[in-house]
């Protein structure tokens, strides 16, 4: 089925109902048929969503062409003005304000419904009517509840809702899938090939919320002679395609890549999709909604902008907790196993994620809001639930050992004066001569090949002391443990890396002070035992019940327990020199953070979906350590095998004591001491060190 074959009879319903909706709230924004408090709200929505209708309606005649940079600041403004953080505390998007405000049941309900109506702003810039016209009826049914003589009980409202999310979610769903792959949904191409990029008007095309991170950024890159442009997309694209040769993946089977990018970025992505187009290769661009459906506040959104409030967002990332179930849960899959296989050929030419980030961002540490919604305990398991049938089920048609990605990060002005610097600074790390890294790497692997454990100990504030337990090699002279990280899927250069065994590691990784998928961790301890968390600790709030519903939801991602899937050593002690030059340590991202020190992950291993696809080294030495005893579980029962996560927690190289390689004779040799290395040839790691 093609996209224009999906949207067709929707299309068609919309011409007829979309009026009515406009209609309708219209009415309600001066009707007084409702109680108070309730009447404000209802007004409030009504001219909310009416204003994105409007405004869809306006793009649609091409009026926004029109409009001078001053007018569409000024609408961008007045988009995201109530939720901006010194505006918060009296909108209907704050959980806390709903229920002072309409009742602690109805107004967490409530809330979460504005919440998505307001995650419809995009929606109307890309002319989507239908969303509009669903959720405008969503709510005049809701509102049709609260014009009866008796005020309506939660669970009425709740029950609307559920089936609101449980019918129109197999259109959200198969939105997803067509996205993967249907170049012909072009709205962001669009906007990278076609605008005027000099013209910074192109930035508001977008509906997202446009701040100084956005517009100087595309002034920067505007400046840049050519040549540099190419070459920022060039380090890019050829980090992708080599992603595919080095991991013996057939490219030319392929026919789509995934554009992923933050805003402001469009010059450097206009070279990029002319380089993946001589490649063979079309950009697509995965529509991932911000409604609670989708999982608002996940960061799943593939064109990224500055957030208007992250306080906001942390506030209402659960709310898909309002409604779901387990019969939600499993309807979804279901649309979700039939929208692949009605593209099934087209499935399998996406090759997967190309993925521009941004690093520079002030730190952000929630706070808890006790009326913000929260999964209980048979949520968080259908969470994990879902994200593992989902990954299966996506893994069928877009097979692990048949895709490929990269990830490159860069600089965003928040960063501070300095920015221009930095920005040039992370060009020349992400560029750094992977040929030299790759020759002092393969000494670090030689030495830790002889090992049967690993010891890692932190100092000064550091309490870190842990054994790792290494894969054991049945032939040292055509395997090895680690893989030989140089810059291809994973910019910039400057790891190695391996699966542990999980029999056999055990102790404490501490970490003073991290930044994680956005969060910031203060103190952060997690104990293993035999390769598996035991327990786990931080010092974000006050209570230790609040810290550790923190670290459940956000680092375990609602597991009781997950694996060390991943130990890996650091060796890009350029990039290290620059956070330490420029003050930005805690503002690097894993991307880069990664390579600044020896990093453990929890979850899934780096090969996980792909375990039985033979890696090679540049030696030509098989990396063998691509599983550990839980991922050996997939052939037997794929659910519990993956945990669907990988968070990377690095120890600094300031907070770094040791790195011993404990061979099985007893004897040892140290990779890292006093946190600089030791293996002969790896000399000049230390420079940036001094």
């Amino acid at each position: 089925m093609s996209y224009q074959e999906f949207w067709k009879p929707y299309r068609e319903e919309t011409e007829e109902r979309f009026p009515l909706v406009v209609e309708r709230l219209k009415q309600m924004e001066t009707e007084e048929t409702t109680a108070y408090p309730y009447r404000a709200y209802f007004r409030h929505a009504a001219v909310f969503l009416g204003k994105l209708c409007a405004l869809a309606e306006q793009i649609y005649k091409g009026e926004l062409a029109y409009k001078s940079l001053e007018e569409l600041q000024k609408l961008n403004r007045e988009l995201y003005e109530e939720i901006l953080p010194q505006h918060y505390a009296d909108s209907y998007g704050n959980p806390s304000y709903t229920a002072a405000q309409l009742g602690e049941e109805l107004g967490r309900l409530l809330g979460m419904l504005y919440a998505d109506i307001r995650s419809l702003i995009p929606y109307a810039f890309e002319g989507r009517t239908y969303e509009l016209t669903i959720f405008g009826e969503l709510l005049i049914e809701i509102y049709n509840c609260f014009e009866q003589e008796t005020e309506p009980q939660t669970e009425e409202i709740r029950q609307i809702i559920y089936w609101f999310y449980h019918d129109y979610g197999e259109i959200f769903t198969e939105i997803s899938v067509l996205s993967q792959s249907s170049p012909e949904m072009d709205f962001y191409v669009r906007i990278i090939m076609d605008s005027d990029l000099s013209d910074l008007r192109y930035l508001y095309r977008y509906g997202f919320y446009i701040t100084e991170n956005e517009w100087k950024t595309a002034e920067f890159l505007n400046q840049m002679p050519e040549e540099e442009i190419q070459a920022m997309a060039d380090t890019y694209t050829e980090g992708y395609r080599i992603g595919f040769e080095v991991t013996g993946k057939d490219l030319s089977k392929k026919k789509y890549v995934d554009l992923r990018y933050p805003a402001g970025f469009e010059r450097m992505m206009r070279a990029a999709v002319k380089n993946f187009q001589k490649m063979g290769l079309e950009p697509v661009v995965s529509r991932n909604g911000e409604i609670s459906f989708s999982g608002r506040g996940n960061g799943s959104r593939s064109v990224e902008s500055t957030s208007p409030n992250r306080q906001y967002e942390y506030d209402h990332k659960s709310d898909r907790a309002a409604y779901l179930d387990k019969a939600l849960v499993e309807r979804r899959l279901e649309v979700l196993r039939t929208a692949y296989e009605n593209r099934r050929e087209r499935a399998s030419w996406y090759a997967g994620p190309a993925v521009v980030e941004t690093f520079g961002h002030e730190g952000f540490e929630p706070e808890n809001c006790p009326s913000a919604y929260q999964f209980h305990e048979k949520q968080q398991k259908l969470n994990v639930y879902w994200a593992n049938q989902s990954m299966q089920i996506t893994n069928t048609y877009i097979k692990g050992e048949e895709r490929s990605f990269t990830i490159i990060a860069y600089p965003i002005p928040e960063i501070g004066p300095q920015f221009e610097e930095i920005f040039a600074k992370t060009v020349e790390v992400n560029t750094l001569d992977y040929k030299l890294y790759q020759q002092m790497q393969q000494k670090i692997i030689d030495i830790l090949d002889q090992g049967e454990f690993v010891h890692v100990t932190g100092k000064g504030g550091n309490t870190t002391d842990l054994v790792i337990a290494l894969y054991p090699l049945k032939n040292p002279a055509k395997e090895t443990i680690f893989e030989n990280c140089v810059a291809d899927v994973n910019i910039p250069v400057g790891e190695v890396f391996t699966s542990p065994e999980l029999k056999g590691t055990n102790g404490r990784l501490h970490v003073t002070e991290v930044y994680l998928n956005g969060f910031k961790y203060l103190d952060l301890q997690i104990d293993f035992k035999d390769g598996m968390i035991s327990s786990y600790s931080c010092k974000n709030f006050d209570t230790e019940e609040e810290n550790q519903a923190f670290l459940k939801e956000n680092l375990l991602k609602h597991h009781d327990t997950l694996p060390m899937g991943e130990f890996a050593i650091g060796t890009n002690t350029t990039a290290y020199r620059m956070g330490l030059d420029y003050g930005i340590q805690s503002k690097l991202p894993i991307l880069i953070a990664e390579k600044t020190g020896p990093h453990f992950a929890v979850g899934d291993t780096c090969y996980s979906w792909a375990e039985d696809t033979p890696v090679f080294n540049p030696d030509g030495k098989e990396i063998v350590a691509r599983e550990n005893e839980i991922s050996r579980l997939r052939k037997e029962d794929s659910q519990k095998a993956y945990f669907n996560c990988h968070t990377d927690i690095t120890i600094p190289y300031d907070e770094l004591d040791t790195i011993t390689v404990l061979r099985r004779d007893g004897s040892s040799v140290d990779v890292i001491r006093d946190g600089k290395f030791t293996v002969p040839g790896t000399e000049p790691l230390n420079q940036p060190l001094r």
